[in-house]
């Protein structure tokens, strides 16, 4: 069963990051995304918390998930169904262990500088744009008088 989720998870949710960020002509580096081994995750079902009633309370579909090496715990009850939870749980600890391991080359970190990137290139153009729009304004105010 642990076959199923080691690798098409993993590479369909970076593909989808890699396909995003080239969007914005950006580029992600990958190269030291690290790979999550099965043998050295312990992963146990406990009962959730929330909303949601009897349902929640009588079934164990929230995931926990430790990897063993750097002893990083990870609880996941976002979706109602354990396989679900399972997935995501992967994710979040493979983002965990990405930031734990590479720091400020995470894939986290590489997204939030291309974002601030982004923003302060906006900032320049709206800048830009009502200098300009000032500028037309005096002028035509200069040449109606």
């Amino acid at each position: 069963m642990a076959a199923l989720y080691k690798t098409p998870i993993i590479h369909t949710f970076l593909r989808n990051i890699l396909v995003n960020s080239q969007r914005f002509k950006a580029t992600l580096d990958f190269s030291k995304y690290p790979k999550l081994v099965e043998s050295e995750l312990e992963e146990t079902f406990v009962r959730g918390s929330g909303p949601g009633g009897q349902a929640v309370n009588k079934t164990s579909n929230c995931v926990m998930l430790r990897h063993i090496p750097t002893n990083i715990v990870v609880k996941c009850h976002i979706h109602r169904v354990a396989s679900r939870n399972r997935q995501e749980a992967r994710k979040i600890l493979l983002n965990k262990l990405d930031l734990l391991y590479n720091g400020e080359n995470s894939i986290e970190m590489q997204q939030k500088a291309i974002d601030s990137r982004k923003s302060t290139e906006k900032n320049r153009r709206q800048k830009k744009l009502a200098e300009m729009k000032e500028k037309w304004k005096e002028r035509e105010n200069l040449d109606e008088k």
